[in-house]
């Protein structure tokens, strides 16, 4: 009886773990700037200046979009001398990830906001935007 118990509250906390989980990357999907820099990633890496500029949204709301991010494996950053860039992760630990960053042409590739920010990706020049 009580190893049935015990049983019971281990699988109940494992299915409170993958819930957890699968709501997090919800979560991450929810907001419409988090699927645009997801989007303008797909097109190549980006900085946080070149983000904000795309996005014109504040450093500290880039920021916290960037966190939500990178913690459920959407995307990396890497250091290259002065320059963080931010890329979609090649090859996250989660094949839902994967799934789901192959699927965003067929949900939003031909929304207006994303056709627009293609335009915008191609001519952004963080060399001129972060002043440097």
């Amino acid at each position: 009886m009580i190893l049935d118990y015990i049983s019971f509250i281990n699988e109940m906390i494992y299915m409170d773990i993958v819930t957890k989980d699968k709501t997090k990357l919800f979560k991450a999907l929810s907001d419409i700037n988090r699927l645009r820099i997801l989007k303008a990633l797909q097109a190549r890496s980006l900085c946080v200046c070149e983000i904000k500029e795309l996005l014109g949204l504040a450093n500290s709301t880039v920021s916290q979009h960037l966190k939500i991010l990178k913690e459920t494996g959407f995307i990396l950053e890497e250091k290259e001398g002065k320059w963080v860039n931010y890329l979609i992760n090649p090859r996250p630990g989660d094949q839902r990830i994967s799934s789901i960053l192959s699927s965003l042409d067929f949900w939003i590739n031909d929304d207006t906001i994303i056709v627009n920010d293609k335009k915008i990706i191609g001519n952004l020049d963080r060399n001129i935007i972060c002043g440097t």
